[in-house]
């Protein structure tokens, strides 16, 4: 019986357990009531990301605020993709990790709370607060693996820990940067971010469920895609509170469900979990979500701007806030294709498809006031596409998958 297991029987987590790595193989394993919660949570601030990303594009403010979404994103998808990898390996549902989960659950809506302030005024002051919380509390989780393990597991451990800390030194120094430096020295700290978990594991990697992982990025993505849809919901109610545009938000709110449809189905349509079992693409692929996770809520962000723009509430073109929802959604289908979906594609028509698709709904931003809805006909019409050319080749569609982990 695995840890989790217990721990639900009983009705309550157990008493306080040695940090040991828990099996690959490790049978029904699936994500968390805490790891829902924890996600859960985590939306909260993507969701501040993205209403402020609205703002600053209506404002004919994109630049700035496609560099402070892509920051702020940074830090709420690190810190999700860290503890998602930690607990993989590690869960052992007892109270010191519940509570020290719960401790990061904090720190992220203190960079929720931050956020406003991080695009308005560059004071990144409360999101780096609530950052350091997060990550100080993994570090707490890393150095009780240390106490419980030996060998090059502990090692293992100890480069978490130590790395974790000297960047968040690296973190504060960037508070007292002058503005026009701080995307630099950004830059540089993200990539020693990621560049943690390469050195700490090449001794011994860390025992990380391909299944588990699979089902946690997959359920991440759901609620995304949710929020996006939730996003465009709201711009067109407001945007009905005031004006009688019915005829125009149809089209945006019909292109806009089926581009979230669309993203839906590409991603799950493909069993990712095999490729994860492989291992030796793990790091590309969890860090590659970056972007598709970055896509799929600025596609809600992008959305919402082409509700402003049709009702006259913005101060852009109409071909510039149908860039603000094409061109995520392309990047979206691209990364996807990347990631997963080209490894289990079989011919030339099969790997072009997404791409192509991609490129088309690029060229829908030229629509006008009606690209969203030409780039949702694209988008439907590629599912369709694949669905056929997988049948045609004899091979099953994704019912067949649909007892896979998502992913």
């Amino acid at each position: 019986m695995t840890s989790t297991s217990a721990s639900a029987e009983s009705g309550g987590p157990g008493p306080r357990r040695r940090m040991r790595a828990r099996r690959r193989d490790e049978a029904h394993r699936s994500a968390t009531p805490l790891e829902l919660f924890f996600d859960l949570c985590f939306v909260v601030a993507v969701n501040q990301a993205g209403l402020q990303l609205v703002h600053a594009v209506a404002e004919d403010h994109a630049g700035h605020g496609v560099l402070s979404y892509a920051m702020v994103f940074f830090a709420i998808w690190w810190a999700w993709m860290n503890f998602t990898w930690f607990a993989s390996a590690y869960d052992t549902d007892d109270i010191p990790y519940r509570l020290v989960t719960l401790i990061q659950i904090a720190g992220v809506l203190i960079l929720a709370a931050g956020v406003a302030r991080a695009f308005l005024d560059q004071d990144f002051v409360v999101v780096f607060v609530g950052y350091v919380v997060m990550r100080i509390a993994l570090v707490g989780q890393w150095l009780r693996v240390a106490a419980s393990t030996r060998g090059a597991e502990r090692t293992t451990a100890l480069r978490y820990a130590g790395g974790i800390v000297l960047c968040q030194i690296g973190w504060l120094a960037l508070l007292v940067l002058p503005t026009h430096v701080r995307p630099w020295a950004f830059l540089v700290l993200a990539l020693a971010e990621m560049a943690v978990p390469l050195i700490a594991e090449r001794s011994l990697a860390t025992s990380w469920h391909a299944h588990h992982i699979a089902e946690r990025y997959g359920l991440f993505t759901i609620i995304v895609l949710g929020e996006t849809i939730l996003a465009a919901t709201v711009g067109v109610r407001s945007a009905l509170d005031v004006s009688n545009a019915l005829g125009v938000l149809v089209p945006i709110a019909v292109g806009g469900l089926l581009i979230v449809f669309a993203a839906w189905w590409i991603y799950f349509a493909v069993p990712v979990h095999v490729r994860l079992e492989a291992g030796d693409e793990a790091f590309l692929w969890g860090y590659g979500h970056y972007v598709i996770f970055a896509c799929a809520a600025a596609i809600g962000a992008g959305l919402e701007v082409a509700v402003e723009t049709a009702v006259h509430k913005s101060h852009i073109s109409e071909v510039a806030a149908a860039a603000a929802v094409t061109v995520p959604t392309a990047a979206f289908l691209l990364t996807v294709w990347l990631l997963h979906a080209r490894h289990f594609k079989h011919g030339l028509w099969q790997q072009l498809l997404l791409p192509c698709s991609a490129l088309a709904i690029l060229l829908c931003t030229l629509a006008g006031g009606h690209a969203v809805l030409a780039a949702g006909l694209v988008a439907a019409a590629t599912v369709a596409a694949g669905e056929t050319l997988t049948r045609r080749a004899g091979r099953p569609g994704p019912r067949a998958t649909a007892g896979a982990p998502a992913g």
